[in-house]
C-alpha cells in the first residue's frame, strides 16, 4: 500500500518502464528478423516463445539480485581493462549479434536457394528458438542490471518488466510482419543488429556508446524507409 500511494514509486515505475521499453527495441528487432526465416505459423509461435522467455528470464534474474550484483565485480584484466562476468557476457552476445546479422546479410545478398523458409523443418524452428534464448539472456541481463541501478523496490522492477514485455508483445507482431513483407526493411533491421552488437561489445570493454545516438539513427533510418515504402505503394497505385 505504501508503494501504491507513493508519488516517488509511481515516478520510478514510469521512468523504469519507459527505459525497459527502449531497451526492448533491440529484442523486438532481433525477434522480427530471426523468425522471418521460418514459415508464418512457426514464426508466430517462435515469437511468442521468445517474448515469454524474455519475461521469464527478467523475473528470474530479478529474484537473484545478489548474484547479479556480483556479476559486475572484475574477474579478469585485459590490457588494463578489468572485465566482469557481465562484460564478458555482453561481449559474447555482441559478437553473436554481429556474426548472426552478417550471416543473414550475406544470405540476403547472395539470395541462396533452399533456405529454411522454402523448406521448413523442425530443426530450423529448433535453432531459431536456441538463438532467441541466447540473445534473450544477453538483453535480459543488461536490462535487469539497469533496473537494479534505477529502482530500489523489487515490486517496481517486476511491474516495469511485465509492462514493458506486454508492450513488446503487442508491437512485435506488426514489426515482424512489416519486416517480412519488405525486404529492404529487413536489410535495414540487420544493419541495426550489427550496430547494436558493436555497442554491446564496446560496453563490455568499458567504452560506452550513448544509446540515444543509436536509437536516433534507428528512428531516422526507419522514418526514411517508411517514406520509401509509401512511395512504392503510391507508384504501384499510379
Amino acid at each position: 500500500m505504501q508503494l501504491i500511494t507513493s508519488p516517488e514509486a509511481w515516478a520510478a515505475l514510469l521512468t523504469l518502464t519507459a527505459l525497459e521499453i527502449v531497451l526492448g527495441i533491440d529484442n523486438v528487432i532481433f525477434l522480427s528478423v530471426i523468425v522471418s526465416r521460418i514459415p508464418p505459423a512457426q514464426a508466430n509461435r517462435a515469437r511468442q516463445i521468445g517474448l515469454l522467455l524474455a519475461l521469464v528470464f527478467r523475473i528470474l534474474l530479478l529474484s537473484i539480485l545478489v548474484w547479479l550484483i556480483g556479476l559486475t565485480q572484475p574477474v579478469i584484466t585485459i590490457t588494463d581493462v578489468a572485465l566482469s562476468w557481465r562484460d564478458i557476457i555482453l561481449i559474447g552476445g555482441g559478437l553473436f549479434l554481429i556474426a548472426k546479422a552478417t550471416h543473414e546479410i550475406h544470405g540476403e545478398v547472395e539470395a541462396r536457394e533452399g533456405e529454411a523458409d522454402d523448406k521448413p523443418s523442425a530443426s530450423a524452428f529448433f535453432w531459431v528458438i536456441v538463438q532467441i534464448i541466447v540473445i534473450d539472456l544477453v538483453f535480459s541481463l543488461d536490462s535487469i542490471i539497469t533496473a537494479i541501478g534505477m529502482a530500489q523496490d523489487i515490486e517496481i522492477m517486476i511491474a516495469a518488466v511485465v509492462i514493458a514485455c506486454a508492450i513488446m508483445y503487442l508491437s512485435s507482431g506488426p514489426v515482424a510482419r512489416f519486416v517480412a513483407e519488405h525486404p529492404t526493411t529487413k536489410m535495414l533491421a540487420l544493419a541495426f543488429l550489427v550496430l547494436i552488437g558493436v555497442a554491446l561489445v564496446a560496453d563490455g570493454f568499458k567504452f560506452h556508446i550513448p544509446r540515444g545516438y543509436i536509437y536516433f539513427a534507428i528512428a531516422f533510418s526507419a522514418a526514411v524507409e517508411a517514406f520509401n515504402v509509401m512511395a512504392k505503394r503510391n507508384r504501384k497505385r499510379a
